[in-house]
């Protein structure tokens, strides 16, 4: 049983002429209409703000920040409600000036992914530096006869440092702090009895998922391609919605579901405690 909020009682644009001349803003959202989608549904699953999206869905693109930023969130916008983006993109190019020539620089709807890389100290220049040192003071201790067993205590004090020095950042670069890891299909079989455990799998093909707690926080949003898969867990309820249910796999509480969703079909479901159903 799908539960949620229905689609905003939306109409299509009405425009009786046969002459109108063709818009990228209806068409996006006819098609998210036919979907069953809000816009809150596609701000969701694509991370564009929702006054962005009202406004593309009204042919103005000014809040874009440029052609650019512009292409791109039609682009984005029209994989979300299933529709080609390519004659969107074309009539764009037609009204807009044509495509802009392409920038050497990395995507730019990345650029606020990228962080400064953090560089530790080189601990490899300060070894050899220290073996270095290590060998010259042997051997000088050599060749001027100095007492052996001084020498042998001084390499070592010598080398201890620089061990302890290259052991203590490798151990915090190799682990982060913060990582959490996926629970296991094992965790999944065994889920506790006073938490509802939901994964989420796309088996078939490739699919928007969303998911919030019993609080409405969001746990997830975004795509899931072939062969991924996400686990939530939360003391009461899990809200889901699949933007193709028919590529998913749904275990609840380590039980696999057997659903009969359609390819395409976009479904809005509530599990909690207990033996899985939808709530």
């Amino acid at each position: 049983m799908s539960i949620g909020n229905s689609p905003e009682d939306e109409r299509p644009f009405e425009d009786p002429s046969e002459e109108a001349p063709f818009s990228i803003g209806r068409a996006l959202q006819q098609a998210r209409i036919t979907a069953g989608l809000t816009v809150d549904d596609v701000s969701s699953a694509t991370r564009v703000r929702i006054a962005i999206v009202r406004a593309i869905e009204s042919d103005d693109f000014a809040a874009c920040g440029g052609d650019v930023y512009a292409r791109g969130h039609i682009r984005t916008l029209a994989r979300a409600v299933h529709l080609d983006p390519a004659p969107l993109i074309e009539r764009y190019d037609d009204t807009h000036g044509g495509r802009p020539a392409p920038t050497p620089a990395a995507p730019l709807f990345e650029a606020e992914r990228i962080r400064p890389e953090r560089r530790g100290p080189n601990w490899t220049a300060a070894m050899v530096a220290a073996i270095v040192a290590v060998v010259g003071f042997v051997g000088f201790t050599a060749f001027t006869g100095g007492d052996d067993d001084g020498s042998k205590e001084q390499v070592a004090e010598g080398t201890t440092p620089a061990t302890d020095k290259t052991a203590s950042p490798t151990t915090k670069t190799d682990k982060p702090v913060d990582e959490k890891p996926e629970p296991s299909d094992s965790a999944i079989a065994a889920a506790p009895q006073d938490k509802v455990t939901v994964q989420v799998s796309a088996a078939d093909g490739r699919s928007w998922v969303a998911a919030k707690d019993h609080n409405g926080r969001l746990l997830f949003d975004g795509l899931l391609k072939q062969g991924q898969s996400k686990t939530f867990q939360d003391s009461e309820k899990i809200n889901l919605v699949l933007g193709d249910a028919g590529a998913i796999d749904l275990y609840v509480n380590g039980k696999k579901l057997d659903d009969d969703f359609r390819p395409g079909a976009v479904e809005r479901l509530t599990y909690t405690k207990g033996d899985p159903k939808v709530g």
